[in-house]
């Protein structure tokens, strides 16, 4: 069973190739403006070093968000396009889980962060794999009185965020995030959209 994984939702180009539970090629490269341009090439060259080819795979796991609007559907148009073009079966998951399985700390509750701006956070809460708090779009305010009750808790995140509290930088563990999700029921290509987890600004205008 060959799985490949696909993350665009920051700025940053997550993908990897999981074979048999084995992490064999993986790519994690801040491509910024480039990332539209550059992440099926990168995705490409990866297949190559392993000298396989798209119809190798046997499943595809993709993040659906949340995250950047730009970078959200660019992984998520690969992975349909991939799925739908060779009928290879797509599992979409949210960013925020993938955050907070593929590590291990100190303090039984992870937060995974991503920054919305505006004094705002895409978050959740996971207490080992008990979620307290879906992952939701929510004031930093009202997160950091959601956390009172806690004695101990380390935020998982890669954005410069004023957060009271231990902090993780976010760097997946890709076949352990693969190996945690392969399992969930396949979704239809067709189905798989984005979930930013809030309105876009043009969807706010029209409210």
């Amino acid at each position: 069973m060959r799985i490949l994984y696909i993350d665009t939702s920051s700025s940053y180009l997550y993908t990897g190739i999981v074979e048999d539970e084995h992490l064999i090629s993986e790519v994690k490269e801040n491509l910024s403006l480039n990332l539209s341009r550059l992440a099926l090439p990168k995705i490409a060259s990866m297949f190559e070093e392993c000298s396989l080819r798209p119809n190798d795979i046997d499943k595809i796991i993709v993040v659906n968000g949340p995250g950047s609007f730009t970078g959200v559907r660019i992984g998520i148009t690969i992975a349909k396009v991939y799925a739908w073009s060779l009928n290879i079966p797509i599992i979409s998951i949210n960013g925020l889980e993938a955050m907070s399985v593929s590590f291990s700390v100190s303090a039984s509750i992870k937060v995974p962060v991503i920054d919305a701006r505006r004094g705002y956070v895409y978050a959740t809460i996971y207490n080992n794999d008990n979620v307290l708090l879906k992952p939701q779009y929510i004031l930093l305010s009202d997160l950091m009185s959601r956390l009172n009750k806690f004695d101990n808790y380390t935020f998982i995140t890669n954005n410069e965020i004023e957060l009271s509290g231990e902090k993780c930088k976010y760097n997946p563990d890709i076949g352990t995030i693969v190996n945690k999700f392969c399992q969930r029921l396949p979704d239809n290509p067709h189905s798989v959209n984005p979930e930013y987890l809030k309105l876009t600004e043009a969807e706010e205008s029209r409210i």
